[in-house]
């Protein structure tokens, strides 16, 4: 076997540990979590990083969420974050790190389908706002209308007259927002050509992942330079003080996930909120009270 044989082999052992570490972050029992939460990193990480850093890190920065998510209750702040990144960059890995231990009434992500034949005829960004937040709402764009910028202008769904449009529009359609009191956050997970060429062949051999590839995957493929150009003139004309873009380096998806959540946690100031002592109170109990049998037949059958 050769080497690059050899190290394609150490990737792929490398990304079925990943992806029971995944399980396990899951699964992982909640009233284990604050044993394992810290103020911070004892030692550096490695080149790749240690699992155990990982998770501590993961779950303190966790734990972080869950007071942001409860001082954007208190203080009725409206969150909009946007994910941008090239197919495969790990966006949607982030995003389920942030919502994991969140509550899906107050964190909610939204991942719009191709647009209907009534929405191509609207104004472009007529199908984005109704899925902005009230008071007391963080919402998570996984890909948002940069979709004209990047997918769109590249496989030819857009004229150049309304790509331009676009530009022109998009900076003060997100300084509305911010005006409006949104706290707009914009993000752009950043991987390697090769490193995507990995995680399509990853998807392609695994059969979980399968689901993940589409056509417009393949074709991103090849159209690679096309996206990176359309890419650095997004973020060249659509950079501003109101709505700055951050870049994530996202060839290690562990580190992308936890400087992602970190840098998010930054960008709004927030404190413990004041709760009142919760109580369990006592149950009723009746005196004439028979619970009813459930009959066998609608049980799940017990197999493990």
């Amino acid at each position: 076997m050769s080497q690059k044989d050899q190290d394609q082999l150490s990737r792929i052992k490398a990304e079925i540990a990943d992806s029971f570490d995944e399980e396990l972050e899951m699964q992982m029992e909640e009233d284990r979590l604050d044993d394992l939460v810290v103020e911070g990193m004892t030692e550096p990480a490695e080149q790749t990083l240690d699992r155990k850093i990982y998770f501590r890190e993961l779950f303190r920065l966790q734990h972080e969420l869950v007071r942001l998510q409860d001082w954007v209750q208190y203080k009725k702040l409206k969150v909009v974050v946007l994910f941008e990144g090239r197919d495969s960059a790990g966006k949607g890995g982030a995003i389920k790190r942030v919502t994991q231990r969140l509550n899906p009434r107050v964190c909610r992500t939204v991942a719009l389908p191709a647009p209907t034949e009534r929405e191509r005829h609207q104004w472009y960004f007529q199908r984005y706002v109704p899925h902005l937040p009230t008071a007391g709402e963080i919402v998570l764009f996984d890909r948002s209308w940069y979709n004209r910028a990047g997918v769109e202008r590249v496989m030819g769904f857009c004229t150049p007259d309304e790509l331009e449009e676009f530009f022109r529009s998009v900076p003060e359609f997100e300084r509305m927002l911010v005006r409006s009191g949104i706290v707009l956050i914009k993000y752009w997970f950043s991987i390697t050509d090769e490193e995507q060429e990995f995680r399509f062949k990853m998807r392609i051999h695994d059969p979980l992942k399968q689901w993940k590839l589409s056509p417009m995957d393949m074709e991103s493929r090849i159209h690679w330079e096309e996206y990176t150009k359309a890419k650095e003139e997004m973020l060249a004309r659509t950079h501003t003080r109101e709505a700055p873009w951050w870049v994530v380096q996202a060839v290690d998806k562990k580190r992308a996930r936890l400087n992602c959540i970190a840098h998010l946690l930054d960008q709004i100031p927030y404190d413990d909120v004041p709760k009142p002592e919760i109580q369990l109170p006592d149950r009723i109990r009746h005196a004439d009270y028979i619970r009813a049998p459930v009959p066998a037949e609608m049980f799940v059958p017990e197999r493990y």
